[in-house]
């Protein structure tokens, strides 16, 4: 048979990781020592109070059934007095809320709902790079907003020429931001608001981040007056739980958005596995544990030695204030690419290259905060030692 991908899927940019992946594991597979700043997922185990619960509720029958659609009805109802207590927004569990399998399935998902063929949306640049793979799946087309350090790495809302905004769907925000990590003030809130009200847009917020954080808590767009008219929010237990590997979160916002994500998702899946969700409402319940406090401080302690242990040595960038990853200027100016491949080959460290998040990152790494202190340290010893 002479196969051929589909169109959708050729048209999704290439995967610049393959050689860097490569090459790390054949260092692993000499016996190199590689500590790996490249991977956004939490290295600690998911909380104990959580598996505890796990543990109850996949011995109940009642839960070895499908899942209900939308989600169980204790996890919307959890995840909405979460949005009450933790933002003062409150939402019907049950007209303005779903679960989802993680955050990305939502994001993924949302542009079959709402997106034309042909329709624009707007996407942030470095970002995720789902939001424009879903667009592209729906047939949209994506108008980048570029993030740079000098706006505070939000998007210029007022850059965007008056012709793209009468034609925009869709506008994707991230706070705190991959990779960037930079926070969202209300006030650029209240600014996408107004606009989306203004042209008819359709704003997703993407919090998966939002309770990763050091200083002052991150805001909810839906916080905003007039927001949930016209947005949608991702939330996602996956980095304030440590259960990436779970997939459990929830989208809420506006209730026709919210519907027509149902309406997706009740064709292409069938939710999310009882007992995980019994796991979830237990932990949003507890989101203020004392072992999810210590977390934030653990992530705290590893972002001040990684910023002292490379502004020591000559390298500068900002002290991120939320999230778990530290956006970092490359020294000179050098490629990402080439300096990521440097620090693999000669430091034995990995490091994500910014152009791997499209143009507008070039100029930066990302470095995770998902190692320990002591490698952390030895890392920055390592990224020290080499001549650039």
């Amino acid at each position: 048979m002479n196969f051929n991908e589909s169109g959708r899927l050729q048209a999704l940019p290439p995967y610049l990781f393959v050689e860097i992946d490569k090459r790390k594991r054949e260092l692993l597979a000499a016996g190199k020592d590689v500590i790996n700043l490249g991977v956004g997922d939490p290295d600690r185990p998911t909380h104990r109070f959580i598996i505890d619960e796990m543990a109850r509720a996949i011995y109940e029958p009642k839960n070895h059934r499908y899942p209900f659609d939308e989600g169980v009805p204790a996890f919307r109802q959890a995840a909405g007095a979460f949005m009450q207590r933790r933002f003062g927004v409150r939402v019907d569990p049950y007209r303005q809320l779903i679960t989802t399998i993680g955050s990305k399935d939502g994001i993924a998902h949302l542009p079959l709902a709402v997106v034309n063929p042909g329709d624009l949306v707007l996407v942030p640049q470095p970002g995720y790079p789902v939001y424009a793979g879903g667009t592209t799946f729906a047939g949209g087309r994506v108008y980048i907003m570029p993030l740079l350090e000098k706006n505070g790495f939000l998007p210029d809302l007022d850059a965007i020429p008056q012709d793209i905004r009468r034609q925009v769907r869709l506008l994707w925000l991230n706070y705190p931001n991959n990779p960037t990590a930079a926070t969202a003030p209300l006030c650029f809130y209240e600014k996408a608001v107004a606009l989306a009200h203004q042209y008819g847009w359709i704003i997703a917020s993407d919090l998966a981040y939002g309770e990763v954080y050091f200083e002052e808590a991150p805001h909810s767009i839906l916080e905003i007056t007039g927001a949930m008219d016209v947005a949608i929010e991702f939330h996602s237990l996956s980095k304030s739980f440590n259960m990436t590997g779970w997939r459990i979160g929830w989208a809420t916002g506006h209730p026709p958005v919210v519907a027509a994500l149902a309406r997706v998702k009740g064709n292409v899946d069938s939710g999310q596995f009882n007992a995980i969700q019994a796991a979830g409402t237990v932990a949003l319940e507890q989101y203020d544990h004392p072992e999810v406090k210590r977390q934030m401080r653990i992530y705290r302690d590893r972002r001040d030695i990684l910023h002292a242990g490379l502004t020591a040595r000559g390298w500068t960038f900002r002290k991120p204030t939320a999230g778990f990853f530290c956006w970092v200027p490359t020294p000179k100016g050098m490629p990402s690419m080439d300096l990521c491949a440097r620090l693999l080959e000669e430091a034995h460290v990995v490091t994500v290259p910014g152009a791997g998040f499209g143009p507008a990152g070039e100029g930066y790494l990302r470095m995770a905060l998902t190692v320990d202190e002591e490698r952390i340290h030895e890392a920055a010893e390592r990224i020290g030692r080499i001549k650039l």
